[in-house]
């Protein structure tokens, strides 16, 4: 399924999908009692994997219980429920957005090339170029991988991590922190520098 700009609220899945996906395994079922020709398959449907939804420039919107929890830009969405399990990946140029839960606001913000959620299991893996940035205090995280506990929300590193505040840069390898980054823990700290605020690296 391939779509400009769509609009995806991951909380749950639309009934009107359901049924979509339901007539294009019976038509794809039909074609295939009367032909193994996968060439004519993917004719039919534009791509060979039927369990595999991809759309381009998404804006998807996560809430539970009501109030929404974070919000997602990517240029590139993919949704594959073949998989074991299924997952739905996000690549280039993404931003997560995670909202406060009292203020509707939002707390953090955080940039990297992909991510993958396992929506079964509430996990999210975002890696290459990750940053997270807290707005209400400017801190800035930097690491190559990082993991999303939806369930904790809490995220989870064992790489290599750089932590950017007003006053100081603190360097080491694993990290824990909570969803709004008010508390974080490095695993194995290996450097701790103080800086005045106009010496702050970009």
């Amino acid at each position: 399924m391939h779509s400009s700009s769509p609009y995806i609220n991951f909380a749950p899945y639309s009934m009107h999908k359901k049924l979509l996906h339901i007539v294009l395994f019976i038509i794809v079922a039909c074609i295939t009692a009367c032909s193994n020709d996968m060439k004519d398959i993917e004719a039919l449907t534009g791509r060979p994997n039927l369990q595999e939804d991809r759309a381009e420039n998404i804006v998807a919107i996560y809430s539970r219980e009501g109030k929404f929890k974070f919000r997602i830009h990517a240029k590139e969405y993919v949704r594959n429920t073949a998989a074991k399990p299924s997952y739905i990946d996000m690549n280039r140029n993404l931003q997560m957005e995670f909202f406060n839960d009292s203020t509707g606001d939002v707390d953090n913000i955080l940039t990297a090339d992909s991510c993958r959620y396992y929506d079964v299991q509430g996990n999210v893996i975002i890696w290459d170029s990750v940053q997270i940035i807290r707005k209400k205090t400017g801190e800035r995280l930097n690491t190559s991988e990082l993991v999303w506990n939806q369930s904790a929300q809490k995220f989870f590193t064992d790489k290599p991590v750089l932590i950017t505040t007003a006053t100081e840069v603190i360097r080491g390898n694993g990290m824990e922190a909570n969803q709004d980054f008010s508390w974080y823990q490095i695993t194995n700290p290996n450097g701790r520098v103080s800086v005045k605020k106009d010496e702050v690296p970009e």
